[in-house]
């Protein structure tokens, strides 16, 4: 029991760097929450810094959610323990004791977890995204879509209940973490994706 919970606050605190924040300080552009919509977010370092760093942070987000995830499988923890391990993940991401427990919106995280858990739902889930996101140019909706769908892709695909209800908790924290994004969608004031 104590060496998974010093694996969960491990978990935490890889999931709690904040890349875009980190990269965009690199590169000169200071303080990413001061611009755009304030997210570091890959979203949000797209816009401001460009494709380069929006790419960069997307794929540094994504490895927080793998690697943890990916060391509690080889090492043989039970189900149980991986969906905790993702879950303290996820949640380090969103709430990072570095930043005062403000963080990003966990979609890049949550891919890179989910992408270790069932890599044929991630493609599917990703189906979803593209499909979403070329009708509409919403990367929120995209998102949220893509969320919503995912838990029950890994469900039927890998029939674990546990990783299913970690995948349920990380979509509804997803979903959640846009509800400012759902309430200008529903307004018209979302902004659009421009490639």
């Amino acid at each position: 029991m104590g060496s998974l919970i010093v694996l969960l606050i491990l978990s935490y605190l890889v999931g709690a760097i904040p890349c875009g924040l980190v990269l965009t300080k690199l590169a000169g552009l200071g303080d990413i929450r001061s611009a755009g919509s304030g997210n570091i977010g890959a979203t949000n370092v797209y816009r401001v810094g460009g494709r380069r760093l929006g790419v960069l942070t997307l794929i540094l987000d994504a490895l927080k959610g793998v690697f943890p995830v990916f060391i509690a499988l080889q090492i043989g923890l039970s189900p149980i323990e991986v969906a905790l391990i993702a879950s303290a993940t996820f949640l380090g991401h969103c709430y990072p004791v570095y930043l005062g427990f403000k963080g990003g919106k966990g979609v890049a995280t949550g891919l890179g977890i989910y992408l270790v858990l069932s890599p044929l739902a991630v493609l599917i889930a990703l189906l979803v995204f593209g499909a979403v996101l070329w009708r509409w140019r919403y990367v929120s909706l995209a998102s949220i879509s893509a969320a919503a769908v995912i838990p029950f892709l890994i469900l039927g695909l890998e029939g674990s209940f546990p990783l299913f209800f970690a995948t349920l908790f990380i979509a509804a924290m997803v979903i959640f973490r846009h509800r400012g994004n759902i309430e200008r969608l529903l307004d018209g004031s979302e902004n659009r994706f421009q490639a």
